[in-house]
């Protein structure tokens, strides 16, 4: 009989075990629950489930071990590996694959491959509801990234039907309608995100934006103190004190 202290040292030794008996699904779950939680010990049990025939699933839950320590890159090509590998077995979850392999690209800055995975996700048509919104979000980023700027009203407005309770859809959406000179689009569509998420320093900093360039300097400079209130040593907080400064005296 082992002793508990030399058991103890075996498991050490070998690792996170992979479930025994357990179905696929079952597996799934108990990787995912590491890969947000302990990522470390995620990549290792899905690197076991790989090599014991996991296939795309033991592929999907590396990336996230990935992204949840920002590696976006490896992230990124586990995903599209899983998307390819779903693809093969014809089974309906390789569009979400595509869709996190997009998102994963667009956080690396790479915004040529983020829009090659999301045309691939959502030309799958099935998509539905807020996976397909989120979709869609990402997408628009890129093709502002791109200077698609009318492609990217397209995508942000199918975005906001399928993902209406998103503020970022609304916060990017007020944007673009401000860069395209819609003032009228672009105080609706803030006044979504302000009530959606009246706390984030990026919402407010885009009211304060917004309404310093429809004439309302009292509604600017209550935007913009939010943001130096909310995230005082923030990007966004030093922006908001360069706005200020332009704004006529109180």
């Amino acid at each position: 009989m082992l002793s508990p202290l030399l058991f103890l040292a075996l498991q050490a030794a070998t690792g996170p075990q992979l479930p025994a008996g357990a179905t696929p699904e079952a597996r799934y779950d108990a990787c995912v629950d590491a890969a947000t939680t302990a990522p470390e010990q995620a990549e290792k049990i899905a690197g076991q489930w790989r090599l014991a025939g996991g296939g795309f699933l033991a592929r999907q839950c590396l990336g996230m071990s990935y992204a949840t320590r920002q590696r976006w890159t490896a992230a990124a090509e586990a995903f599209e590996q899983a998307a390819r590998e779903a693809e093969v077995a014809k089974d309906a979850r390789a569009a979400n694959y595509w869709a996190q392999a997009g998102n994963a690209r667009l956080a690396d800055g790479d915004t040529i491959a983020a829009g090659t995975a999301l045309d691939a996700a959502l030309a799958s048509g099935t998509l539905t509801g807020l996976a397909r919104g989120e979709a869609q979000l990402d997408r628009a980023r890129v093709r502002v990234a791109g200077g698609d700027l009318a492609g990217a009203r397209g995508d942000l407005d199918r975005a906001l039907r399928d993902a209406p309770a998103d503020p970022l859809a609304w916060l990017l959406s007020a944007t673009l309608a401000r860069r395209t000179s819609d003032l009228t689009r672009a105080k609706a569509d803030i006044a979504e995100a302000v009530r959606r998420s009246p706390d984030d320093p990026s919402v407010q900093l885009e009211a304060g934006n917004i309404a310093g360039l429809s004439g309302d300097t009292r509604a600017a400079r209550t935007a913009f103190e939010a943001v130096q209130r909310l995230s005082p040593d923030s990007a966004q907080a030093k922006a908001a004190a360069a706005a200020l400064d332009t704004l006529p005296p109180a």
